[in-house]
This record gives C-alpha cells, sequence and structure tokens, in this order.
C-alpha cells in the first residue's frame, strides 16, 4: 500500500521539473555558477540550480493562473521566494534522512516513472528514448541528475507515507467525542421582559454612572485612528463629463439587439413518451380527467423538476411550437414531437414580447457606455498620476490639477462608509504607515485613489459627558437585567419545588432535541448556550439583555451513535483528526531532522540567484 503511494508523489514530486521543459527550458534563468552550493541539511545540498528551478516554476505556475506576466519583485512581495528556499530545505532535509536510513527505490521503480511521464512518450503513447534525451537536453539537464533526483523524491515520498500513514486514532477518542458533540437536551424557558418587573428601578446618581462607566469603559473607548488623506476618483465622478460618440450608441445597440427585443416567450413542462401510442393515451386520460399532468410525472419517477424547460421562444420548439404557443396558461397539449420523442407540453405561464426601440434604450446605453469611457479615461490617468507623485507632487497639489477629489478620514477597522467601502482603500489604509509616500492604487470599480497617513491616534476612551445618555441606557439595562434575574430565581425555585410555569403566570416555549451548536430558530441564544451545563430536571435563572429567562431541561439525550448524522459526524471527525495528528507527526520529523542534522543556508549566495534571476 505503502508503495502506490509513493509512486504517486515521486511523480507529483517530479511534475514541478517537468513542467519548465513543458515551456521550453530554463533559459529565462540567468546566473553565473549555476551548480554553486546556497545551503545544506547535514550532507545534501540545496544549488543555485534547484532554487532558480523552483523559483521559475512558481512564476509560470502564478502567471498561468493570472493570465499576466508575473516579477520576481512580485514573488517577493507575496513571500513566495522564502516559500521556496523553505521548502527545498525541507525536501533536503527529508533527502538527507532517507539517504542516512538507507531509503531507496530500484531502477524499476525510477524506469515506471519515466514511462508515466507525457512528455516523454512518442505518438504510440510509449516511453521513446530519443524524446527523452532530447527533453533533458533542452531544459539543460543531464539524464544521470534528472533519475537522481527522480530516485530522491520517491525515497522522500516513501518516507513521508510512513509518517502521514497509519496514524488513526482509537475508535474509542472518536466516539467519546461524539458522544459529547451529538448529545441533544429537551427545555422549555419562559421569558421575563421589563413589563414583568414587580419593582421600579432607582434612579442613578452622577457617581452611579461614573462608576458603571469605568466599569465598562471598553465600550466607551474609541479604537486605533488612523487620520487619513486622500485623492480619489472613480467613473461615476467623471461619468456626466465623457463624451459618447453617438454611432457608438447605435453599434451597441445592434450589438445588444436580442437582449432589447424579445419575442414571446413561455414556461414550459415537456414530458417525453418512448412511441406516439403511449403519449395519445396519456392526453387520453388527462382529457378524460382519469389523471393530470403532475400524476403522469409522479408515475414516471420523476419531479416536475426534471420536466420543466424553463423559458422558452416558439422556435425553440420545433415541430411543437405552434401548438405549445396558442395553449392557455396551465393547459396540457400534445402529442408532439420533440428531439427526445413524442411529448405532451404544459404552459405554465406566458412572458410577453419584449420590444425596445433604440431611443427608449438609449438612457440605459449612455449610462453604459459612459461609464466604461469613464474607466478609460482614468485608466490613461493612472502612470501620468504615479509620476507625478513619484516626482514630489502632494495629494492636495494633485487634486487641485486633476479630476482627482481630495478627503480626509479619521479610519477604524469599523470604517465602511464612502470610500472605505472599498477593500483595496481598507487594506492599504491598515497597511500605510506615515514613512510611506502616497502611490496611485486602484478600486474595485474601476477608480484610482492614493493615500496619505498624517497620524497615529491610540485608542482612548470617549470622555464621560459625551456619551452620558449612552451610560444612563446602559445602567437602566443592567438595573433591569439585574432585577428580572432575582425575580427569575424565586420562579426557577418554586418551578423545581413542583410549581407548573403556567401557576406562575409565565408563558413557557418549548424545544425538543436542541444541539449543542445548532442555534435554533426562536430559541433565544442564552438558552442555547446554557442549556448543555445543566442536568436533567435542573431549573435556572439566565440573564438577557434587559431581560431574564426561566430555564428547565425536560430531558438529556444521549446521542444516537447508529443514526446518520452521528455517523456522519463520527466519519468527518475521523479523518479530521487523522490528517491533524499526520501534519503533526510530520512536523515533528522534519523539526527533529533539521535539530539533528544542522541547516545552513549561504544568504549571498541566495542574493547572488536573485539578483541574477531575469
Amino acid at each position: 500500500m505503502a508503495t502506490g503511494k509513493s509512486s504517486k508523489k515521486a511523480l507529483i514530486w517530479v511534475i514541478p521539473l517537468l513542467a519548465i521543459i513543458g515551456f521550453g527550458g530554463f533559459g529565462a534563468v540567468n546566473f553565473s555558477g549555476g551548480t554553486a552550493r546556497i545551503g545544506n541539511v547535514g550532507d545534501t545540498e540545496i544549488t543555485a540550480n534547484d532554487y532558480a528551478r523552483a523559483l521559475q516554476n512558481e512564476m509560470q505556475r502564478l502567471q498561468q493562473q493570472t493570465g499576466q506576466a508575473v516579477t520576481l519583485e512580485q514573488l517577493r512581495q507575496f513571500g513566495i521566494t522564502d516559500q521556496v528556499l523553505a521548502r527545498l530545505v525541507t525536501e533536503a532535509a527529508l533527502d538527507e534522512e532517507a539517504r542516512r536510513m538507507g531509503l531507496s527505490v530500484g531502477d524499476e521503480r525510477v524506469a515506471e516513472e519515466l514511462r508515466a511521464i507525457q512528455a516523454f512518450q512518442g505518438p504510440d503513447r510509449n516511453f521513446d528514448r530519443e524524446a527523452y534525451a532530447f527533453a533533458l537536453q533542452n531544459a539543460g539537464l543531464d539524464e544521470a541528475d534528472f533519475e537522481a533526483d527522480i530516485r530522491a523524491g520517491a525515497a522522500r515520498s516513501l518516507l513521508q507515507a510512513a509518517v502521514l500513514s497509519g496514524t488513526a486514532l482509537p475508535d474509542t477518542y472518536t466516539e467519546t467525542l461524539v458522544s459529547f458533540a451529538a448529545e441533544t437536551r429537551d427545555v422549555t424557558w419562559a421569558r421575563l421582559g421589563r413589563d414583568a418587573l414587580n419593582t421600579g428601578l432607582p434612579v442613578p446618581t452622577d457617581e452611579d454612572l461614573r462608576a458603571w462607566y469605568d466599569e465598562n469603559i471598553d465600550r466607551f473607548t474609541r479604537p486605533e485612528t488612523r487620520a487619513i488623506t486622500y485623492a480619489w476618483v472613480t467613473p461615476d465622478m467623471i461619468v456626466d463629463s465623457v463624451e459618447v460618440d453617438p454611432e457608438r450608441l447605435r453599434a451597441a445597440y445592434d450589438e445588444r439587439f436580442d437582449e432589447f427585443n424579445q419575442p414571446e416567450r413561455r414556461l414550459v413542462e415537456r414530458l417525453v413518451f418512448e412511441n406516439d401510442t403511449a403519449a395519445q393515451e396519456a392526453m387520453s386520460a388527462i382529457r378524460a380527467g382519469d389523471t393530470d399532468f403532475e400524476t403522469l410525472v409522479e408515475e414516471r419517477g420523476l419531479q416536475l423538476a426534471d420536466a420543466d424547460m424553463g423559458d422558452v421562444a416558439k422556435d425553440d420548439l420545433g415541430a411543437a411550437g405552434e401548438a405549445v404557443f396558442f395553449a392557455e396558461t396551465g393547459e396540457v397539449v400534445g402529442p408532439a414531437e420533440s428531439p427526445l420523442g413524442p411529448a405532451l407540453f404544459r404552459v405554465n405561464g406566458v412572458l410577453d414580447a419584449q420590444e425596445t426601440t433604440f431611443e427608449e434604450a438609449r438612457p440605459a446605453l449612455m449610462d453604459a457606455l459612459a461609464l466604461d469611457r469613464a474607466r478609460r479615461v482614468i485608466e490613461g490617468l493612472a502612470q501620468s498620476l504615479d509620476d507625478e507623485l513619484a516626482a514630489g507632487a502632494t495629494l492636495e497639489e494633485l487634486a487641485e490639477g486633476t479630476d482627482l477629489e481630495l478627503g480626509q478620514i479619521d479610519w477604524t477597522e469599523q470604517s465602511n462608509s464612502g470610500i472605505a467601502g472599498y477593500a483595496t482603500f481598507d487594506e492599504a489604509a491598515r497597511s500605510v504607515t506615515v514613512e510611506d509616500y502616497p502611490e496611485i492604487e486602484t478600486l474595485g470599480d474601476g477608480g484610482l485613489f492614493a493615500l496619505r497617513l498624517d497620524e497615529v491616534r491610540p485608542p482612548e476612551p470617549r470622555p464621560f459627558a459625551e456619551v452620558r445618555a449612552e451610560v444612563e441606557a446602559g445602567w437602566e439595562q443592567a438595573q433591569a437585567t439585574e432585577a428580572l434575574v432575582a425575580q427569575a430565581e424565586d420562579l426557577a425555585q418554586r418551578i423545581e419545588g413542583g410549581a407548573s410555569f403556567e401557576e406562575l403566570g409565565l408563558a413557557p416555549q418549548s424545544m425538543d432535541a436542541l444541539t449543542r451548536n445548532g442555534q435554533r430558530e426562536g430559541v433565544p441564544s442564552q438558552v442555547s448556550g446554557q442549556a448543555f451545563d445543566m442536568a436533567e430536571g435542573a431549573v435556572q435563572a439566565v440573564p438577557a439583555s434587559g431581560a431574564a429567562i426561566v430555564l428547565r431541561i425536560d430531558a438529556v439525550n444521549a446521542a444516537d451513535m447508529q443514526d446518520e448524522r452521528s455517523a456522519q459526524l463520527t466519519q468527518a471527525l475521523r479523518e479530521r483528526t487523522t490528517e491533524s495528528l499526520s501534519q503533526d507527526l510530520y512536523t515533528a520529523l522534519n523539526t527533529d531532522i533539521r535539530r539533528r542534522l544542522g541547516i545552513e543556508i549561504d544568504q549571498q549566495a541566495v542574493n547572488a540567484v536573485l539578483a541574477n534571476f531575469q
């Protein structure tokens, strides 16, 4: 079993090398001393070629994903240069450990891996020796070195598989967790609101309010605030000043003619039969009132969704079009031919034909084209604006001489209106420092902006006088909650003593099978949160916001380990814990290898690879 897994992992490991072959070799990598060592784990070296090839592969992968050219600087910004180096160190550590253990694979396994690689196969899909040699030569690789890499990768995969497999936890572990998670409660509760208070609330003194303000100072503390000046422009800001060519309007209308002018359409269901006789018998039964369309669908073991064609035009129905479009809503017609055979059709609705003239469509077309034009105008401004900022222009100067508007915001993590509603601005505002120079960045709607951090204000309490009304409301709610909880505690004791909710003037509600982690509609969150900390038969007063809840646990239901939900939970938990344990063991092994064997990285050699990477 382990051999099969290692084979797959070895092949996967080889793919990055072959991907570069597919991209035409390593011509994009240009550095001197390509076989120089940039680091080692024990006696296993990491060469400059290893690092350069891995970087090239990551660059090609990102270019495929994004469809855009990727630069080395972008790899640096994304942290990929460091990630690639860390991955090579991990692979070298595993290679060194496998070598010390004498773990390897034979020539047959290496040959099997080579035969499975499509890049080395001929037209008959068999291994082609010439194709193999040519591909490696084109990539600047030596056959012996390449096969050694495959052998090392396979051995590394065997070592990984030995750690990652066979780590299943005992059934008792998962069953114990599932029995805890899947346990349910039957509960009854009643809520006491402000109208249930049997005493008045005291009038707070200034000292009472100030004391409560101090105790709850976090509620009245402003978060860290960033005073930011920004200049921005969006398509909506300049759309009124953008001119649209009338000929372009007409062309746009012609391009979208089918959108503005649609024939009558109908919502139709279709039931296909194997032959004309069966279809005609079904239609006769409908006309006689012996059955209906829904029954015929059900008798075929189908649902109405299976017969639904959606909205269709007359031409979409072929020979059936005339009958269907002559029918009334709700009427069944047929049999008529369809691409699948004779069928009955039911009309469920009529969508009237839509005809929109150029003049009627003109406002919508004008808006769309103007916005598109505005986006292109802004796109054309971006580079020149960035150049002005780089030359020392301030945001104020930029706004004065262009369409950009100047603004200021006291930004916090909670800001979400205006320009703060854009994710890119939000990210920039979070990370900018006072030393950063403004740069042009884009907004999601085609706009752009630049910002400057003027000041960072640390969190600070809002003055008592400013929040006095909020403090008074909070104090009053807290007093009401305290008083209601006291009443609820008395009622809970009486219910526990045998009184019913109704006898005490309460309006109880019940819920069976309340789950530990599932919020049920109509069940207060305080009930869900407290119920699983109480024993069966217990009655307790639970504080709520400005209210109190009397809660009784009617039954504690053990998890049914045989039902489908528990079985699914058990399987999911087993897979998750096994995967987590495997990863922990793998991390521990990797850490142990590095600590025992030692890691050496020549940062100057790494920098040389990056400096010469093209």
